[in-house]
C-alpha cells in the first residue's frame, strides 16, 4: 500500500485518473457531490450563528471536512449502517437526518434527535472512540446474521489515541468483522496537532492490527468516494475490515467554545483554505463547463431555503420537562430511579408559583 494520499482532483480543479481507484467523474456526479457539500456547509454556518445568539448550547463545526464525509457516505449502500462521532453533519444530511434532528441535542432538547434505524445512522457519540466498539459489535452481529450490509465507523485523529480505538481495530481484525473505519484526520485533537499525538500515521497502525488500510486526500471528494467504494466492496465481499485515513483540516475551532488562534497561525489556515474541498469542485465545473447559471441559482436558492429551515427548526424546539430525564436512564426502570424522580418532583413542588 502506498503512503502517498490518493488524489483525483487537485486544488486547482484539475482531474486525473488513478490506476488503483478509477472513478467515472461525470457532470451529474460532480454537481450532486458539490450540492451536498454546499448544503452541509450552509447548515454548519447557520448552526454556529444560532449558537452565538444563545440558541444552541454548543456546536462543533464540520467546515473543511465536507468532502471526507460526503465522498464516503455516497459510496455506501443505503442499507449500510453508520456509527458517527459528533461532527458528521454532512454525513447526517446525506442520510436524510432533518435539521431539527441535528440541532436537538445541541439545544439540550433531546439525547438524540433522529431514529437510527430509519436513517441507518447512529446517534452522535461525544465520548471519544466509544462508537468504534459499538460499530464493531454491531458488525459482528451482521456477520452472524449473514446480512448483506457493512458498517462505517467514523472517528477523528484524536479519538485514534484512545484505548477504545485500539481495541476496536483489534476486535475487528481478529473477527473479520465487516466494518470500514473512516478516520477524518483534521490535524488536531482539540489543540494538540497530529504530529504530537502519534509517531506513526493511523493507516500504518491499522495495518499492524491486520486491517487493509488506505490513505486519501480528504479534501478531494472524488478520491474519497472512489477509495470508499473499492474498500466497501472488499469488506462486503468478506475480505475483512479496512480503514481509510482521510487527510483533511478542521477550518473552525474544535467547538464553538474553542479559540483556534491560540494554537495555529494564519499562514497554516491560509494554506488549507487554498485546498478547500468545495472550491476545488467548483473549479472543475468551471473548467469543464458543467455548471450553468440556472444550476448555480438553484443551488443558492436551495441553500438559502435550508438556512431558513435551520433557523425555524431550532427556534421551534421546545425544552423538555426536566422530570422526563428519569425516563431515559434504564429501559426497565428501577426503584432507585423512581425514588430520585419522586424526590425531584417534591423538590420542584416546594417552590412558590
Amino acid at each position: 500500500m502506498s503512503d502517498t494520499p490518493v488524489q483525483l482532483l487537485s486544488p486547482d480543479g484539475e482531474l486525473t485518473d488513478h490506476p488503483d481507484h478509477p472513478l467515472d467523474v461525470h457532470p451529474t456526479l460532480a454537481r450532486d457531490l458539490l450540492r451536498r457539500m454546499v448544503l452541509a456547509r450552509r447548515l454548519d454556518e447557520e448552526a454556529l450563528h444560532l449558537q452565538r445568539q444563545g440558541e444552541l448550547g454548543l456546536w462543533l463545526q464540520c467546515r473543511g471536512q465536507e468532502a471526507a464525509q460526503v465522498g464516503a457516505v455516497t459510496a455506501l449502500d443505503d442499507r449500510d449502517r453508520i456509527f458517527p462521532s459528533y461532527r458528521e453533519h454532512a454525513a447526517a444530511l446525506c442520510r436524510g437526518v432533518p435539521p431539527a434532528g441535528l440541532l436537538a441535542q445541541w439545544r439540550g432538547c433531546s439525547a438524540a434527535g433522529w431514529d437510527p434505524e430509519e436513517h441507518r445512522f447512529g446517534v452522535y457519540t461525544l465520548v471519544l472512540a466509544a462508537q468504534l466498539l459499538h460499530a464493531v459489535g454491531y458488525a459482528m452481529g451482521v456477520q452472524r446474521d449473514g446480512a448483506d450490509e457493512i458498517v462505517l465507523a467514523c472517528l477523528g485523529d484524536g479519538a485514534a489515541s484512545e484505548g477504545d480505538a485500539s481495541e476496536a481495530l483489534n476486535w475487528a481484525a481478529t473477527t473479520s468483522a465487516p466494518v470500514l473505519f473512516l478516520c477524518q484526520n483534521n490535524q488536531f485533537a482539540i489543540s494538540t496537532p497530529t504530529r504530537l499525538q502519534q509517531r506513526a500515521p493511523l493507516h500504518q497502525r491499522a495495518r499492524g492490527f491486520g486491517l487493509d488500510a488506505h490513505l486519501v486526500d480528504g479534501n478531494d471528494v472524488f478520491a474519497v468516494h472512489a477509495v470508499t467504494a473499492s474498500a466497501a466492496a472488499a469488506v462486503r465481499a468478506g475480505a475483512g475490515p479496512a480503514l481509510i485515513e482521510a487527510v483533511t483540516y478542521r477550518m473552525g475551532g474544535h467547538s464553538s467554545s474553542d479559540d483556534p488562534s491560540r494554537y495555529r497561525d494564519d499562514a497554516e489556515l491560509a494554506g488549507w483554505t487554498a485546498r478547500d474541498p468545495i472550491t476545488r469542485v467548483e473549479r472543475l465545473l468551471d473548467r469543464r463547463g458543467w455548471a450553468d447559471a440556472p444550476f448555480r441559482d438553484e443551488l443558492q436558492r436551495e441553500s438559502d431555503e435550508l438556512a431558513a429551515q435551520v433557523r425555524a427548526a431550532c427556534l421551534a424546539l421546545a425544552a423538555p420537562e426536566f422530570g422526563s430525564v428519569f425516563a431515559h436512564v434504564l429501559a426497565g426502570g428501577s426503584a432507585t430511579v423512581d425514588a430520585e424522580r419522586s424526590a425531584h418532583a417534591a423538590y420542584a413542588a416546594s417552590f412558590l408559583d
